[in-house]
């Protein structure tokens, strides 16, 4: 049983790094569904999270996070939704060593709930409801509903992980850093999202993407303001720079990355990995950083 209260009373929960940067490495075409190659490619997908078991993750999430019925409908698949978070969960699961863990991606759906766009709650939960089912069936120990600028969304995704398991749930949002502070694409502020979310009693919360590490620790020090229950961070690499050969490369270096890693622990942080342009090399030193941190 996954008891992760009492595995981050004693330790840094460290999750793994970035999915999408790894498939496009492992050659992932441009414009494929990342989600198909649970099918289509599972070896690529067991390699990428063996990776990140051997850099020191405590835990992968599974590679579904654009797995609801909605984002798979752009490539004709959302009635494969079920089977592809099985899959992706099982892939995961099969890889995963004794006393680690696997948690289940639950991504936004990328469209808006009414008024601001044309999906009903109904639909929203359509979409979420075969992807949790499949990722629970899969074996995951957690479920982690990541990179939510919408905490309307957020709230249905958390409503439909509820109904259907007892696993814990995990919500994280993306922010943006602006004038005024910390805000999500829907102007939700911290504030807002923690009171919600000690509302609806979750096992944990924080960010990730969009910001890099060395901002990412501003936005986790003022929840933990607001909060005490345990806080999430997953930074990007810094930002995407396009370069002369068309290749992505991330502003963000390694040790630059992971020497915020102290203060984002110290701010409250409890369960700590990467986001974009983060691979296995960002995970290995911050597996170092944090036995540093605890020597």
């Amino acid at each position: 049983m996954f008891e992760l209260k009492k595995i981050i009373k004693e330790e840094i929960f460290l999750l793994d790094g970035a999915m999408g940067t790894e498939l496009i490495s492992s050659g992932l075409p441009q414009g494929h569904c990342p989600e198909g190659w649970n099918e289509e490619n599972p070896e690529a997908i067991a390699r990428i999270h063996q990776a990140y078991f051997e850099a020191g993750s405590r835990a992968v999430l599974t590679n579904s996070f654009g797995g609801n019925a909605i984002k798979l409908a752009a490539y004709s698949l959302q009635n494969k939704t079920y089977e592809l978070n099985f899959k992706a969960a099982t892939i995961a699961r099969s890889t995963c060593p004794e006393g680690r863990y696997v948690g289940g991606s639950v991504g936004p759906t990328g469209k808006f709930l009414k008024p601001m766009g044309e999906l009903s709650q109904d639909q929203l939960e359509q979409a979420f409801i075969p992807q949790i089912k499949g990722l629970v069936d899969g074996g995951v120990d957690f479920l982690l509903i990541e990179t939510q600028y919408d905490l309307r969304e957020a709230l249905v995704a958390l409503g439909v992980a509820r109904r259907e398991t007892s696993l814990p749930v995990l919500v994280t949002m993306t922010f943006n850093l602006t004038r005024r502070g910390y805000f999500t694409l829907m102007g939700n502020n911290p504030k807002e999202f923690v009171r919600v979310m000690e509302e609806n009693q979750v096992e944990a919360l924080g960010a990730n993407c969009t910001l890099n590490s060395r901002e990412m620790v501003s936005l986790i020090e003022e929840m933990h303001f607001l909060t005490r229950r345990p806080l999430i961070a997953q930074a990007n690499a810094g930002k995407p720079e396009v370069q002369p050969d068309g290749k992505v490369k991330y502003s963000q270096g390694i040790d630059e990355y992971v020497s915020y890693l102290p203060r984002l622990i110290a701010a409250g942080t409890r369960i700590i990995g990467g986001c974009c342009g983060t691979s296995p090399e960002y995970i290995k030193k911050m597996a170092e950083a944090i036995k540093i941190f605890y020597k």
